[in-house]
């Protein structure tokens, strides 16, 4: 079988001796050798993070045990182990994101059904689509039947107080500086997509179109629906458009509806994921930041505001 170059990047609160242990245990396990180590981030040095980047040699062509290894090595000690093959970075990129549970901490949709006096029942039709169980246009139409009548000065409410997700404005400073073009991808709103949009200063934005008629939510949403397929089919048009060969391409998410795009990316990131997505995706990170992202693309603090 034909063995490659990897990179592995490790994201430890704190890069303790028992961890480099396991690491080196995992190493061993698949007979990699390591080419060289670059040290991205050290709490030592004011990081939030210890963070080094391991180029490995001898990787197996399918990567699917040694992500397996990694993502039980992660659990066990509380780290983040991120495997994709070695590549060469060119600019300009693009880096596509989903917006709730992965640039906010919140489900807005959720957030709007609680203040509607609906919380429960759209939660729990939520988190079965999250965790791939309901296909995701049926439930989010559904979801969206129980808002009928809500009043818009909600929406202006919640999207004041959207609570933004670790790392992501350290993230974005360093995005824009670096050249990279920003996307949100979503299958919430584009009322919210619109706020970060213009706080945290996104290229652009795609996702769903509240009906709002006298001031009130309708409970219908315009067509088409940002649901998996059209995120991916949106970052490959994207991408075409703006001249970015695909594998030059990143994407970031949590749920099932975002696996289409992580897959279709080059660099597919699931972030503080369902189980079911942290399996399948082929990179995760569960323990950093969503700055985090900024090290799996190679950069370390040297190089970052």
């Amino acid at each position: 079988m034909a063995r490659g170059n990897i990179l592995v990047t490790l994201l430890a609160p704190r890069l303790t001796a028992t961890i480099e242990s396991a690491v080196a245990a995992f190493i061993a396990q698949f007979g990699l050798q390591e080419e060289r180590r670059q040290t991205l981030a050290e709490t030592a040095h004011g990081s939030a993070m210890d963070c080094l980047a391991l180029h490995l040699y001898g990787a197996p062509e399918g990567l699917t045990s040694l992500r397996q290894a990694a993502l039980e090595l992660s659990a066990a000690h509380g780290v983040d182990l991120v495997l994709q093959p070695s590549r060469n970075q060119a600019t300009p990129r693009l880096v596509c994101f989903d917006m709730d549970s992965t640039l906010i901490k919140a489900e807005v949709i959720d957030e709007l059904a609680r203040r509607h006096g609906v919380g429960q029942e759209v939660a729990e039709v939520t988190e079965r689509a999250m965790r791939g169980e309901l296909d995701f246009k049926a439930s989010f139409r559904e979801r969206m039947s129980k808002l009928e009548g809500l009043e818009e000065s909600v929406l202006a409410s919640i999207a004041a107080e959207l609570p933004l997700m670790d790392g992501v404005e350290r993230l974005m400073v360093n995005l824009k500086r670096l050249g990279y073009r920003t996307v949100i991808l979503s299958g919430g709103f584009t009322y919210f997509a619109r706020y970060l949009q213009e706080r945290l200063g996104f290229d652009e934005i795609h996702a769903n179109e509240l009906v709002i008629e006298d001031g009130k939510v309708t409970g219908a949403v315009q067509e088409p629906i940002v649901d998996a397929e059209r995120k991916a089919a949106l970052l490959t048009h994207i991408a075409e458009r703006e001249g970015v060969p695909l594998a030059q391409t990143v994407a970031v998410g949590d749920g099932a509806n975002d696996l289409k795009m992580l897959a279709a990316a080059g660099l597919g990131v699931a972030f503080r994921a369902k189980p079911v997505v942290r399996a399948e995706a082929r990179q995760a990170i569960s323990v950093a930041g969503l700055d985090g992202v900024l090290y799996l693309l190679g950069y370390s603090d040297a190089d970052l505001l």
